[in-house]
């Protein structure tokens, strides 16, 4: 049986350490009698939480990015200089990361 992999680890402490003080401050509010404020503050702290592995999901983890790189390199490798790139393949190398996340 293994355990979490290192990667969920760090995507857990990463949701930890930005919904933590989501949660004290709700669990503030409701204890003052401030219900909307204090369920909005858990609400948010519950979105941040996930927020890592969502995003992480969405560009895809380290494998991913490693099939990338040797993809990359492997079709440098065969194409020897020669320009066969299409306009789609063009458009994704030169798409920045905000343009990857859009998609």
């Amino acid at each position: 049986m293994t355990g979490p992999g290192i990667l969920w680890l760090l995507q857990t402490a990463a949701g930890f350490s930005m919904a933590g003080p989501m949660f004290v401050v709700g669990v503030g509010f409701l204890r003052d009698g401030r219900l909307v404020g204090g369920l909005g503050f858990l609400a948010l702290g519950a979105i941040a939480l996930s927020f890592p592995t969502y995003l992480l999901n969405r560009i895809g983890g380290p494998k991913t990015w490693l099939r990338r790189v040797v993809g990359r390199v492997r079709r440098d490798t065969t194409d020897n200089g020669a320009e066969t790139d299409s306009v789609s393949e063009r458009a994704s190398k030169d798409s920045s990361l905000l343009e990857r996340l859009q998609r």
